[in-house]
């Protein structure tokens, strides 16, 4: 079976009344859950940013609290669970600030838990690849903003000194 192009799919649904884009739109969040999260964020929270970003912060921390310490890899694995997380939020987004500041917030959270328990080489080349990342995205920033996510991006750095 052929997938049809991007295209061909913008000008059938341009011919679709309001009814028929209703349903269509209602049976591609019935087969996948992210299609799901992917509209709900499009429809009640993009136009409230900050309040989308305190939200998953939030989650971010309580996904932070119920990590299983019992062994190196446990906790690495839950570590690498909560990156897809956020990255699946950044890709909802799409704005460089979003993506910032729960990179950044993402950090945080590693530092605490590589400051509480051994160091681990996979937690730290975790950090440092998120810290690479961010400074990529900080590239595309107006210069204040710039400025302000570099100050908490240094903090986070002090503390991986100590």
């Amino acid at each position: 079976m052929r997938i049809a192009s991007l295209l061909e799919i913008k000008k059938d649904l341009k011919q679709k009344t309001k009814q028929e884009l209703i349903e269509l739109i209602l049976k591609l969040t019935k087969y996948k859950v992210e299609n799901k999260e992917l509209l709900a964020y499009l429809l009640f929270e993009s136009a409230y940013e900050n309040h989308f970003i305190s939200k998953i912060e939030s989650e971010i921390d309580l996904q932070f609290a119920h990590i299983n310490f019992k062994s190196n890899y446990i906790i690495n694995k839950n570590i690498r669970k909560i990156k897809r997380y956020i990255v699946k939020q950044i890709r909802f987004s799409k704005q460089k600030e979003t993506e910032i500041a729960l990179r950044i917030h993402f950090c945080k959270n590693l530092v605490k838990i590589q400051s509480k328990y051994n160091f681990n080489n996979i937690r730290h080349q975790m950090l440092t690849r998120q810290i690479e990342i961010i400074r990529k995205a900080l590239a595309y920033l107006h210069e204040d903003l710039q400025f302000d996510y570099e100050l908490e991006l240094s903090t986070v750095l002090k503390q991986v000194a100590h």
